[in-house]
């Protein structure tokens, strides 16, 4: 095949994802699908305000918990969040 016609073949047909990607994309349609609840806003009532580093007590962690779950708070080195379960 000429390299101008592999062009065209590519163009017309792409890469097939890998298996790792496929695995991956089937498990995020499995998924279960949530709604997040927002309730309606109230412009008398300000949206409070918490300093992560007052909840991580001057550390990196924090748990948070939620309805009988628990989240960890991190602060990374690069200062940014991160929210798991």
């Amino acid at each position: 095949m000429e390299h101008q016609d592999h062009d065209l073949f590519r163009l017309f047909h792409p890469a097939r994802p890998s298996r790792r990607h496929r695995a991956a994309q089937t498990r995020m349609n499995m998924a279960p699908q949530f709604t997040p609840r927002v309730d309606a806003p109230d412009a008398s009532r300000p949206v409070p305000v918490h300093d992560a580093r007052s909840l991580t007590e001057g550390g990196m962690l924090a748990r948070i918990a939620l309805d009988g779950q628990t989240y960890l708070l991190r602060i990374t080195r690069a200062g940014k969040l991160i929210l798991t379960k």
